[in-house]
């Protein structure tokens, strides 16, 4: 009942915060910009560490900005609730994994496969139906399970789908064993973990902050999606050594994909070990333990 007046008082007499948003969006977009040139030019390039460093130097000023000034942009007491803080850990994990899956499942299909580039986007077709299924499963299954439980066992298929990616991933693989299997179980998988992500990234979230909190996650996914794509591609890169026939490239492919089913691994882990518990109501659903809740709101009522 509390968290209505303090949402309502934070939004009072409320300023833009314009340092912390030029601040944030020139951090990250030079985090991004670096992580790609390192994918290109290597990560001890000169272009990469400079751009690198001066994101780390704007990051570093945001957060400074952020502790002093009465309107943050970004709260940075948001994060020490666990399921925010598990939820972005979570969506981090899981665009690094999926970005660069996706990269290297249509490098796969046309450079070792030798499929088309229109064959190669009917292919991704079956990786779509799975991610539909799995967020309209979860809209069902999430009240059942409970958010913990639910992205467990999304992460979970979808880390045993994107190791049978690398486990099928060689010169004479098929269609049906080296693509539709493993997209339609890790996208399956990613589906079932949407529904269920969104609501712990706003989860003990007062009212004012449910934009902040959005916005963080939304961060969290574009950031992992660069910073997954720079480490697949050095570790394809390590893996192959150059090399550019197709029994190299299959491998160096491979290599990524059991790096991404790790990442994937972690991200379930994660959800399980951090998320809080749950407990069983009378109707028979799941309850989110409320010590995040009660440890969230005293901390914006001190505020």
């Amino acid at each position: 009942a509390r968290t209505g007046p303090v949402g309502r008082q934070r939004r009072t007499g409320a300023r833009l915060d314009l340092a912390g948003a030029l601040l944030a969006t020139g951090g990250t977009t030079l985090l991004v910009l670096g992580l790609v040139r390192a994918s290109d030019d290597g990560w001890s390039s000169a272009v990469t560490l400079a751009t690198l460093g001066a994101a780390v130097v704007l990051l570093a000023a945001f957060v400074a900005v952020e502790l002093r000034t009465p309107s943050p942009l970004l709260r940075p007491g948001l994060l020490r609730g666990r399921p925010v803080l598990t939820a972005n850990l979570f969506c981090l994990l899981l665009a690094s994994a999926q970005f660069g899956a996706f990269y290297f499942v249509s490098l796969y299909m046309q450079l070792v496969l030798g499929y088309g580039a229109t064959a190669a986007g009917f292919a991704f077709l079956p990786f779509c139906v799975g991610v539909v299924a799995g967020s309209i499963l979860a809209t069902r299954a999430v009240a059942a399970l409970g958010i913990r439980r639910l992205m467990t066992v999304g992460g979970t298929l979808a880390a045993l789908g994107m190791g049978w990616f690398a486990a099928t991933a060689t010169v004479d693989g098929s269609f049906l064993a080296s693509i539709l299997g493993p997209s339609l179980l890790c996208s399956l998988g990613i589906g079932l973990c949407f529904v269920p992500l969104g609501t712990a990234a706003t989860t003990d979230v007062v009212p004012g902050e449910t934009g902040m909190a959005s916005g963080l996650l939304n961060s969290s996914r574009q950031v992992g999606g660069s910073l997954g794509l720079a480490v697949l591609v050095t570790v394809a890169a390590q893996v192959t050594g150059g090399a550019t026939g197709r029994g190299a490239l299959s491998s160096g492919y491979a290599a990524a994909f059991w790096v991404a089913a790790g990442l994937l691994a972690a991200a379930a882990l994660a959800a399980y070990v951090l998320l809080p518990g749950e407990s069983r109501a009378a109707g028979g659903g799941p309850v989110a333990s409320r010590t995040d809740t009660a440890e969230h709101e005293e901390d914006a009522a001190g505020r």
